[in-house]
């Protein structure tokens, strides 16, 4: 594999420093407020233990030393239901418009299915458009009202797909 290849893979303890600054580079980029939203969940820092447990997983892009982004799969906060969410789905500038959206959309929901989920629920912002038009294509539709409570409060756009 060359130091230029992309690939995706599980999250490993080494990567949390590097997601971190990563996602919080992302939101930064977007002026994505810093109360309310992903940015300040502690979580940010200590992603692989985070997702270290039944029915989660997060999944990391990576070229050389580099980690790109990322996405994860989790049960829904304070939801009682069999329903999971796509969480922290971010990109930095170099990974976008190359079709890894699309592979990590996959392997997230493939993961989701594998495990049992029902259905997918994400939040989102409404700026992100890139984003928006991602989840569409691959099945995410639009609803009226949060479901569960995840804290993000500054996110106002709420999407489900039946997997």
């Amino acid at each position: 594999m060359g130091k230029d290849t992309i690939v995706i893979r599980e999250i490993a303890p080494q990567d949390n420093p590097k997601i971190a600054k990563a996602i919080r580079s992302v939101l930064i980029e977007f002026g994505v407020p810093k109360v309310g939203t992903a940015y300040e969940d502690a979580a940010l820092d200590c992603m692989f233990e985070t997702y270290d447990g039944p029915k989660k997983k997060y999944f990391v892009v990576v070229k050389g030393d580099e980690i790109l982004g990322g996405a994860g799969i989790s049960p829904l906060d304070n939801y009682d239901g069999n329903i999971c969410e796509l969480q922290k789905m971010y990109f930095m500038s170099e990974a976008r418009g190359k079709g890894i959206g699309s592979k990590m959309m996959k392997k997230c929901l493939d993961y989701a299915k594998e495990v049992g989920f029902d259905k997918c629920y994400l939040e989102t912002m409404p700026y992100m458009d890139d984003a928006r038009k991602l989840y569409r294509k691959v099945g995410f539709e639009s609803i009226e009202a949060p479901m569960g409570d995840t804290g993000h409060y500054s996110c106002s756009v709420w999407m489900l797909k039946d997997l």
